[in-house]
């Protein structure tokens, strides 16, 4: 057991990456605007996610070579795709996370410095971690902070219980004016994170195995599971958090990142109790601080690493360059869009379930292809419940696409 705890690393990585604005936001604005009716949502996407994001870690492992690796040798076009998708995706997802996480650190930290600011100085903070901490702090730190949110979502829901008085039902709700509905592929989109992020996890998966040297692909398997069932937990947990204290409350969210984070904590504070300041606002903060870190590290990870495949050399354009111009496009995008948070968030999210089928397939087609060794092709199971993930990630996108 204590093997199996030192090897985790990806999988934790893989929650912080995902328990972000899914959950915080999304999450919570789902059980605050339908209580438990969109339950079944959270859990069927989670359901019909898992096989794609689990090829990540089971091919690396296996190859010892990224998903990125094996795009390449499924065809250049595939990579080039990679690389449009995620370069016209990066700064927005990474400027969203960042928005949310500057905003609960001028509510919890202080108002002395601007939110603008703050963005500058988690971004600093997350750039010196990740440059000169690298993949070994970068691990060492996510155990911390995934054990931290645990507990703190934990006991908020328990107290959130406790303090109560309405009475919740599981009616489920499919929602059909056009509002309800791009809510729900946006909260589906990133739910638990988008499908783009299995290639991240096979990337911290070579890091990994260089590291430690041990990292079999059955550890690479229990350190995923651990990890995803983690984002399952806690997303349940903030939409009881958003069901329990919000839901019938007729407060409206603000789009702006600081006023978002103020009304978050408050409406906790008022509903609970003054303790439920620092429990929420730990949880709500290593939330956000994790996935900002965690995309900080791995988008130029991927983009490096694409970079090379693509010009079959190492270049100018590699980590460190990406992480300095994903910051500055952060930055940029932040101080002229830090009003619309809203928006920006809605836009991220449905252009990551709209892309999630390109991911999904291409996954799919990898792992049970010849570059994959034979004993780690998915079993008939993992083939039938791929097969209905890609249905319904299309049926879904189709659905919505439909509705506009």
């Amino acid at each position: 057991m204590i093997t199996k705890f030192k090897n985790l690393g990806p999988g934790l990585l893989f929650a912080g990456a995902a328990i972000g604005v899914s959950h915080l936001v999304q999450s919570t604005r789902a059980g605050a605007d339908f209580g438990l009716g969109l339950l079944w949502a959270l859990l069927l996407v989670n359901v019909c996610k898992y096989p794609f994001f689990q090829f990540g870690p089971r091919y690396a492992t296996a190859t010892n070579e990224s998903l990125l690796d094996g795009y390449k040798k499924l065809g250049t076009w595939v990579l080039i795709s990679y690389y449009i998708i995620t370069f016209a995706t990066m700064f927005t997802i990474q400027t969203a996370v960042t928005i949310v996480t500057a905003g609960l650190a001028s509510s919890l930290f202080g108002r002395f410095i601007s939110v603008e600011i703050w963005t500058i100085v988690i971004l600093v903070i997350c750039f010196c971690l990740l440059i000169f901490g690298k993949y070994k702090l970068l691990d060492r730190l996510m155990k911390i902070i995934v054990i931290t949110l645990t507990i703190s979502t934990i006991i908020a829901v328990i107290m959130a219980y406790l303090n109560s008085s309405g009475e919740l039902t599981l009616t489920q709700i499919l929602p059909k004016n056009t509002v309800d509905i791009a809510f729900l592929i946006a909260f589906m989109g990133w739910m638990p994170a988008p499908l783009d992020v299995s290639v991240w996890q096979s990337l911290w998966c070579i890091e990994k195995n260089n590291d430690t040297k041990k990292y079999t692909p059955k550890s690479a398997l229990f350190d995923f599971n651990v990890g995803y069932i983690s984002t399952i937990f806690i997303g349940v947990g903030f939409v009881l958090l958003g069901a329990y204290v919000m839901f019938h409350s007729g407060e409206t969210f603000s789009d702006s990142a600081g006023q978002f984070a103020n009304q978050l904590i408050n409406m906790y504070t008022i509903n609970l109790g003054s303790w439920a300041y620092v429990i929420i606002g730990i949880a709500a903060f290593t939330t956000m601080f994790s996935t900002t870190l965690t995309t900080l590290d791995a988008s130029p990870r991927a983009m490096a690493r694409t970079t090379e495949l693509l010009f079959k050399k190492p270049s100018f354009f590699n980590y460190t360059f990406w992480i300095i111009l994903l910051s500055i496009g952060t930055i940029v995008i932040f101080l002229f869009l830090a009003s619309g948070m809203g928006l920006l968030i809605k836009i991220a999210t449905i252009l990551s379930f709209i892309t999630a089928p390109f991911f999904a397939i291409i996954n799919y087609v990898l792992i049970s292809s010849k570059h994959t060794p034979k004993e780690w092709h998915p079993s008939v199971k993992l083939h039938i419940l791929s097969w209905l993930g890609i249905l319904f990630l299309i049926g879904f996108s189709m659905w919505y696409l439909s509705t506009l």
